[in-house]
């Protein structure tokens, strides 16, 4: 019950993900600044306030052990939050909700997995206690990421998948403080290998798609523009160019639909407008000739981001191909606001597949051996 329990909460975070951003988006223009920073941060109070008293309530024994374990979670994530705050509060506030979320999670996984045989009216409790936990937290998270990456204007990348690792092991600290295991063994178990293998084996698959779909990607070298990095080859984005510069001609994308489909193409191209219009001389010659030969439509098309559309009038591009350097070095785009690596797609899957298989193999044969080793 505690895991269909911490399944469905997880599943019911990543599902709502498209649409906290419409809410948060209704919050910002029904509310100045300040108080939407002090709704979120008014219910991440409450949320840390109620943990707290239910802990003073709960805890009996080994208080100031307990209690300091809890102390020291509250102190690593109050850390994490300030070392990683932005300059604008309304982000912030959004940020720490998230923390807290993910605490949740690893909390929900721990319970269940200390009611699965042991708990504290038993023993035998090993390393799995945390060690699935915390595999179950991070696939939450990379499926999170995942979905905000289809999502129009929310971002997810691998980055952001690693800093949850700071929340779920706040949360973990918290919960075996909360409720910690009557014996405790820093092996596994014969019948808990297995299970670790697989688990193991599932989380590092579902991060491998995760990571081929959004940080795999081709380097493109044109002659006369320079380089840059793309998601499909240049004879995709021709076909893509072609596509997008018909169907707009009819149904340009002037509406923002929150829970539609990210448009990749569109979304690339306006990396490229951006990176263009925050830079001058060589640099923004180099990526509006980018924009010009492959993402045109992006530039000629009214969009929900770009009304207007985004094309230089023929006087601002004269005057700006006027200033440029003959001496600067071949152009070399960094308008991907995340990493794109350039991996061979086949090489990157033989190895991943690879590495699950061995896990899963070595699990199950110390597993039947009986041996104390853990799969890698």
């Amino acid at each position: 019950m505690k895991l269909i329990q911490a399944t469905v909460v997880s599943a019911a975070i990543v599902l709502i993900s498209p649409f906290m951003g419409q809410l948060q988006s209704f919050l910002r223009r029904s509310l100045t600044t300040e108080n939407y920073v002090l709704l979120f941060g008014t219910a991440v109070l409450l949320a840390i306030g109620g943990s707290i008293l239910y802990a003073v309530l709960r805890i009996r024994e080994r208080r100031l052990a307990r209690f300091g374990a809890m102390a020291a979670a509250l102190m690593i994530g109050g850390a994490y939050l300030w070392a990683t705050a932005t300059p604008w509060p309304e982000v912030n506030a959004v940020e720490r909700v998230h923390f807290v979320e993910y605490g949740l999670i690893a909390v929900l996984y721990y319970r269940a997995r200390l009611r699965q045989g042991f708990g504290e009216a038993g023993s035998g409790n090993d390393v799995s206690l945390i060690i699935e936990p915390l595999l179950l937290a991070f696939m939450v998270g990379t499926l999170d990421e995942w979905l905000q990456w289809f999502i129009p204007v929310r971002v997810g990348e691998a980055h952001d998948v690693f800093l949850n690792l700071v929340s779920i092991g706040c949360g973990l600290t918290f919960a075996t403080a909360l409720q910690p295991p009557a014996s405790y063994s820093w092996s596994l178990r014969p019948q808990t290998r297995v299970r670790v293998g697989f688990v193991s084996a599932a989380v590092w698959l579902v991060f491998a798609g995760f990571v081929s779909q959004v940080h795999l990607g081709q380097r493109i070298r044109y002659e006369g523009i320079g380089e840059f990095l793309s998601h499909y080859s240049a004879t995709r984005l021709d076909e893509l160019q072609a596509h997008r510069a018909a169907l707009w001609k009819t149904q340009p994308p002037k509406t923002l639909r929150r829970l539609s489909r990210e448009d990749q193409y569109m979304d690339e191209g306006l990396w490229h407008v951006r990176r263009r219009n925050m830079t001058d001389g060589n640099e923004a010659w180099g990526e509006n000739l980018i924009l010009e030969r492959f993402y045109a439509p992006v530039l000629d098309t009214s969009t929900y981001a770009s009304p207007e559309g985004n094309r230089w009038s023929a006087e601002q591009r004269a005057n700006m191909e006027a200033r440029l350097d003959p001496r600067a070095p071949a152009f070399v785009s960094a308008a991907n606001p995340y990493p794109i690596w350039v991996w061979p797609r086949a090489l990157f899957w033989s190895i991943s597949i690879s590495v699950a298989l061995v896990c899963l193999a070595t699990a199950m044969f110390s597993g039947r051996r009986g041996n104390v080793t853990s799969c890698p």
